[in-house]
């Protein structure tokens, strides 16, 4: 479905300097995946979340999307593909109601019933936000959990994740495992998640280490966790 090919990303300094934040990183994703993209804070998680997505362009390599090579394409287009992105910190929408955002995201009229069923599985009661606008008055994690319904509602084939459970409480994130397993389950479509979370890992079917800009390790969830989580140089990843 998605394969990055030896995609770099390098930005500039005040000094003209030139940092490679992505180096050379190839990766192939398949149907149905379930992915945890995990590693030390700046190896380039999120920045890699932002290639896949258009919101930055690779300095060099391509992206492909189902064969179809998408490297130049914009966010819209992409999202008009079949990608979703949620972002670490969900964007406000002022005049906006939470309703309309889920009606927009779903890409067709949805009913109360319908946009309250979204709410509910992300752990919020539809009354209390239906209504809402999408802006200052909501808390982060409340908007991180709206975001998140406007990812189930736009039922994609590909959906990255960019630290979902940031700035979430507990109930919260216990209620986003079950959420993310869900989607998982119930559809055919991948799921791309960038986490420092053990219990997210612990849900993904394959793991990926990024760290320097690079992919240190790869491989199924029960041979890249254990490894993980042992006092080796490893644990530097969940500092």
């Amino acid at each position: 479905m998605l394969e990055l090919q030896n995609l770099s990303f390098q930005v500039s300094d005040d000094t003209a300097r030139h940092k490679e934040i992505i180096k050379d990183v190839s990766l192939t994703f398949g149907d149905h995946a379930f992915i945890a993209i995990t590693g030390p804070n700046g190896g380039g998680k999120s920045t890699l979340a932002k290639l896949i997505m258009g919101i930055e362009q690779p300095t060099s390599g391509r992206i492909l999307f189902n064969g179809r090579d998408i490297t130049k394409m914009n966010i819209t287009q992409r999202a008009d593909l079949g990608i979703s992105f949620a972002f670490q910190q969900p964007v406000r929408f002022k005049g906006l109601k939470v309703k309309d955002l889920i009606t927009l995201a779903a890409g067709s009229k949805v009913k109360l019933s319908g946009a309250c069923d979204y709410l509910s599985k992300v752990g919020l009661c539809a009354r209390d936000y239906i209504g809402r606008d999408v802006d200052a008055s909501l808390s982060g994690g409340e908007l991180k959990r709206i975001e998140i319904a406007t990812i189930i509602a736009r039922n994609t084939p590909l959906s990255v994740f960019d630290e979902p459970e940031a700035g979430i409480d507990l109930w919260s994130f216990n209620n986003l495992i079950q959420v993310f397993e869900e989607m998982h389950r119930e559809s055919d479509n991948s799921l791309i998640i960038i986490s420092h979370q053990e219990r997210i890992l612990n849900i993904a079917d394959e793991i990926v280490v990024l760290s320097e800009g690079s992919v240190q390790a790869r491989g199924r969830r029960e041979d890249i966790l254990p490894d993980l989580l042992k006092g080796t140089e490893s644990c530097k990843f969940f500092q």
